[in-house]
């Protein structure tokens, strides 16, 4: 596969030339501007952050990518699924609640929020691939229904797959929580006896009736039937239908590849990362860590493999942020490490690569690319 081109500017800035117009010129530059967006109802997905952390992108960027959209014809609307486990985020109510406390709103941004799968993670397409792993993908609706898939990721690490790039944006996160389900865990969801106030919605809500009530009254999985669709997991509002969250990492990061290509087969797509507060662990954790690298810049391509191998390699390339976990970390090898893979270094149990390695197998996209430079 030949090279594919990725795109990059620094944060230097100069009167007149601020941010947001190098956030501009940059995708414009990596040529954003040759999809056609007349008309079509254009989905960015991004992380609005968990209340608490503040490691997030800034919702002025967005704001930017959103006019450069809206002045090339499109209808954008920003996006995110439900996630898997309890917090601020697990339902579309809550889920709306913090991004509009993160700054995320219609005013700030200039088009409109829409939580991809629904009041309670249900709402879903299932796409299918037939691949290694999964046979076909449950993403949220808004994201599967989109005509094109435009991605604002921020870069940084993560403590199941090494580090959170622009698949893993795509992938995990525009799976429905059933979807979640299938790439955290190798196994059907339990049910945590003593949390279970016997409210039947997880059994008003089973597709297979593999969920009943047993002679305690709590309810009890049948798994000759259960398909392992986490739809008890989504409603259960006590915490009593829970994930087993037991996949190995390197299997976890395939099955991302794979729900990332989902994503975007068959659409235009363009991607752009954030190299800025680059945390140790992922932007789903309520509090973020020192950054483990200086703030670096934004990168933008058409390739999402290329893209999130160009941020590992400038991120190993960077000077170690004093009193960051990273730095920790290194100072606990005495100084004997020679391995400059710094993602590796504050996740030694990960394989970062296995994603990378997957995407490229399935085709829709290469670690082989140029950086072009973007004044």
């Amino acid at each position: 596969m030949e090279k594919s081109k990725v795109y990059f500017t620094d944060l230097r800035t100069k009167p007149g030339v601020n941010l947001l117009d190098k956030v501009e010129r940059l995708i414009k530059k990596a040529g954003i501007q040759n999809i056609d967006f007349k008309n079509k109802f254009t989905a960015i997905k991004i992380h609005f952050g968990e209340p608490g952390n503040l490691a997030y992108i800034r919702p002025n960027y967005a704001a930017k990518v959103v006019s450069v959209i809206k002045e090339l014809g499109g209808i954008p609307f920003l996006t995110d699924s439900n996630t898997l486990y309890s917090g601020r985020r697990a339902n579309a109510i809550d889920h709306l609640e913090a991004a509009y406390e993160n700054g995320f709103n219609p005013l700030t941004l200039g088009c409109h929020i829409m939580i991809a799968d629904g009041l309670k993670g249900t709402d879903y397409r299932e796409i299918e691939l037939n691949l290694k792993h999964c046979k076909s993908a449950k993403i949220g609706t808004a994201i599967a229904d989109a005509d094109i898939i435009i991605s604002m990721t921020h870069f940084k690490g993560h403590e199941m797959t090494g580090f959170g790039g622009t698949l893993k944006n795509l992938g995990m996160g525009s799976g429905s929580r059933g979807g979640k389900l299938e790439m955290h865990s190798a196994s059907k969801p339990h049910i945590v006896q003593e949390n279970c106030t016997a409210c039947r919605k997880c059994i008003n809500n089973c597709a297979q009736e593999a969920i009943t009530l047993n002679e305690n009254k709590k309810a009890s999985i049948d798994y000759d039937k259960c398909v392992g669709c986490g739809q008890c997991v989504a409603v259960c509002q006590f915490d009593a239908a829970q994930v087993i969250w037991n996949e190995s990492a390197d299997i976890a990061n395939e099955k991302i590849s794979e729900y990332a290509y989902a994503v975007i087969k068959d659409k235009p797509n363009f991607h752009i990362s954030f190299i800025m507060d680059v945390s140790p662990n992922c932007d789903c954790w309520d509090s973020n860590d020192v950054p483990i690298v200086p703030d670096l810049g934004i990168m933008a391509s058409f390739d999402p493999v290329a893209l999130d191998k160009a941020c590992i390699d400038m991120v190993n390339a960077a000077p170690v942020m004093k009193g960051s976990y990273l730095e920790e970390k290194i100072n606990e090898c005495e100084g004997h490490s020679e391995n400059n893979d710094k993602i590796h270094h504050i996740h030694p149990n990960t394989d970062w690569r296995a994603s990378l390695n997957h995407a490229e197998e399935i085709g829709y996209g290469t670690q082989n690319y140029e950086l072009v430079v973007v004044k």
